[in-house]
């Protein structure tokens, strides 16, 4: 997955890009984010501030500080002089052809992806974890999904 993100973004100069640390079940992306950092991409790491609201994304690099945030995900324990992310990427527990995400229920991105102006919003999932699932009104789809 890290080798195929990498070959994207070669592709498509990317200056600030919204990451996430993963959780159970999502693939690990810390040594490419070490090399992005290291080549000067800005990197975001998304912040609920408020339950049911749309994510913040606070600068950070590998080896910051993090904590849990309002969601109880960790974020950067830094939660000020927010950015937009011109790339986002959303870790995927599942998602569809459709590139409709699952994640683990918040609608966080789903939030923050129908708010303009929206970033470029690319799925991170193992590519086992392609399921069909119906859309709900709120689901906001994925602009591309990079899988292994």
């Amino acid at each position: 997955i890290a080798a195929h993100l990498s070959s994207w973004l070669a592709t498509n100069q990317t200056r600030v890009l919204g990451v996430f640390l993963q959780m159970p079940g999502e693939p690990d992306l810390a040594a490419l984010y070490a090399q992005l950092h290291d080549s000067g991409v800005l990197l975001a790491m998304p912040v609920v501030l408020e339950k049911n609201t749309p994510l913040h994304y606070a600068p950070w690099q590998p080896g910051d500080a993090v904590a849990k945030d309002a969601s109880g995900t960790l974020a950067p324990v830094t939660r000020t002089d927010f950015v937009k992310p011109e790339v986002v990427l959303a870790p995927c527990l599942g998602f569809t052809a459709s590139r409709l995400r699952l994640g683990y229920g918040g609608g966080y991105f789903d939030r923050t992806l129908a708010r303009a102006p929206r970033p470029l919003a690319i799925g991170i999932a193992y590519a086992s974890a392609q399921v069909e699932f119906a859309a709900s009104a709120h689901d906001v789809a994925l602009d591309l999904i990079i899988t292994d």
